[in-house]
């Protein structure tokens, strides 16, 4: 997960692209949850970090996947840290190893076809 984030910094119109979420959601979750606190440039610009991004998708996972609300998030991620990002980097390990084994599956069916 973290290979594929190569910067140092990011921008949010970058993490909004990268996590399919709309801009104006990840500016609310930063009042709602105190984990997000991206730094700024001289200009005023959100930089996130890999970690900032990280939280991110774990706040994405609890909200969108999960349905939890925002309370419940917020709650789960207070008694909960641990076990939730090791289940979160695990869930996203095997949809990246299913994504890959689809992929294989198709280029075998493409070739099998010539």
């Amino acid at each position: 997960m973290d290979d594929e984030l190569s910067k140092k910094f990011y921008r949010i119109g970058d993490v909004a692209e990268l996590l399919n979420l709309p801009q104006p959601t990840i500016r609310f979750w930063e009042k709602e949850f105190s984990e997000l606190r991206p730094r700024r440039n001289n200009g005023g610009t959100r930089m996130y970090t890999p970690n900032d991004i990280e939280q991110l998708r774990i706040i994405r996972f609890l909200i969108k996947d999960k349905g939890l609300t925002i309370a419940g998030a917020k709650e789960h991620l207070k008694r909960n840290r641990h076990n939730l990002e090791l289940k979160h980097r695990t869930i996203t390990r095997l949809k990246d190893i299913r994504r890959q084994l689809t992929d294989l599956l198709e280029a075998l069916d493409k070739r099998q076809k010539q």
